[in-house]
């Protein structure tokens, strides 16, 4: 026989938590595993406070330049609509291009090597 109850024990048996919101619903749990994990809360503490990472933002950015794109009538603003979503695509694709520069004296130069030779027979 359990001799102490917890204070979330006794709140259930009073009833306190019978009206909380999302009663009855499964947990919503996000999956967090693209982001490193010392970062996780800090993104999380982000998105709830309504602040997108700049990544996001210019996704939805280009989200909504693309819609207005296909609604639009007038031509000349076209126009400067489809520079302006030329351009932060551009912009986002260099973002993520990574650019490796390994000199000789690199420990893994030799291995790199290698590799690029293993591929270039098959």
């Amino acid at each position: 026989m359990l001799l102490w109850k917890t204070e979330i024990e006794d709140a259930l048996e009073k009833g306190e938590m019978d009206n909380l919101p999302g009663r009855g619903r499964p947990l919503e749990l996000e999956d967090m595993s693209h982001i490193p994990e010392e970062l996780r809360m800090a993104y999380k503490i982000l998105r709830n406070a309504a602040c997108l990472p700049p990544e996001q933002k210019e996704g939805k950015e280009i989200s909504r330049l693309t819609e207005m794109l296909d609604q639009c009538e007038d031509e000349q603003e076209r126009v400067h609509q489809m520079q302006k979503l030329r351009f932060m695509t551009l912009k986002a694709q260099t973002r993520y291009q990574r650019h490796i520069l390994i000199e000789q004296e690199d420990m893994y130069y030799p291995r790199l090597l290698e590799r690029l030779n293993s591929l270039k027979k098959n």
